[in-house]
């Protein structure tokens, strides 16, 4: 919708400051992932659902109650005080919250009115989303790299996998396939793939019955459309250009077909009771975080 295409053009081939923005990804993790911490802990309300039971993941040690099996003692560290103790693994249920974190070619873009670019911002938001989710008792995996874990180093997790993952910088929309029924969805991404090709890959993750939650990460410049006299268009998915004669001309027309593609990928998601959020690189990542967190908390409800 919003990206040229040429007809005949069969290969795809970004632009190259995209792919050498997506090359230095590895020096930019460090800053990506104390910001996230930054932004999860100034995110409050996800309340957390912690307590003993089967799972994977140390909770804690506690004495030894009358009646219970001398096979749950655990004797190293019952050895140090003399005191017996139960090691505990914290209860993992099989709901699970999966990220997908768009990093193509588009998610490049950042404009001079800009705090950030879109794919900075979408790894900030997804590992901030991931900390304090895990933080509230949650398991969190991101689509086709890794497990859902409630592993306190989840950011460094889910850094370490994309980093390695060459292939998801080809990638414009999250994997086509249900999602299990009881887990929820966090989809990061610019939409600026057709929107009918989006709007399927959310009626399939769902059609198990998950929810889920699109936050569309969007420039400043992408929402207003402020260029007047002669410009030349880029396209970053697949690198081409097209040069225009009055680009004010284009303005109005432009933003009505934004709004448009906004408003099929809203109904998308009201079809199958996803939730949609627009987040601006122009404003704080906890704006965004925030949001979608309060969302998440919200369909717990009571005892769920």
């Amino acid at each position: 919708m919003l990206r040229m295409r040429v007809l005949g053009t069969s290969e795809r081939q970004p632009a190259r400051p995209v792919l050498t923005a997506s090359l230095d990804l590895a020096a930019r993790l460090p800053r990506l992932i104390l910001e996230a911490r930054r932004v999860s802990a100034s995110v409050h309300g996800i309340h957390g659902r912690r307590r003993a039971g089967p799972g994977e993941t140390f909770w804690q040690y506690r004495p030894l109650v009358t009646g219970e099996s001398a096979s749950r003692i655990d004797w190293r560290r019952s050895a140090r005080d003399g005191h017996l103790f139960v090691r505990e693994r914290e209860w993992e249920a099989s709901h699970a919250i999966w990220l997908w974190i768009d990093r193509s070619a588009s998610m490049g873009f950042a404009s001079s009115l800009a705090l950030a670019s879109k794919v900075d911002r979408a790894l900030i938001a997804g590992f901030a989303l991931a900390e304090t989710l895990v933080e509230g008792g949650e398991r969190v995996g991101h689509l086709g790299l890794t497990r859902a874990l409630a592993s306190r180093r989840i950011v460094e997790t889910l850094a370490q996998a994309i980093l390695v993952d060459a292939k998801g910088t080809e990638a414009d929309l999250p994997p086509d396939a249900p999602l299990p029924r009881l887990a929820d969805a966090i989809i990061i991404t610019d939409g600026l793939s057709p929107a009918a090709s989006l709007a399927k890959r959310i009626t399939t993750m769902a059609s198990s019955g998950a929810r889920g939650h699109v936050l569309l990460i969007a420039d400043p410049i992408e929402e207003t459309f402020p260029f007047t006299g002669q410009a030349e268009l880029f396209d970053l998915e697949d690198g081409l250009s097209l040069r225009v004669g009055d680009a004010g001309s284009w303005g109005e027309e432009y933003r009505q077909r934004l709004e448009a593609h906004r408003d099929a990928i809203k109904e998308a998601c009201r079809k199958v009771g996803w939730t949609l959020t627009l987040h601006r690189t122009d404003r704080p990542a906890s704006e965004g975080v925030l949001r979608i967190a309060s969302l998440i908390a919200a369909s717990r409800g009571p005892g769920r």
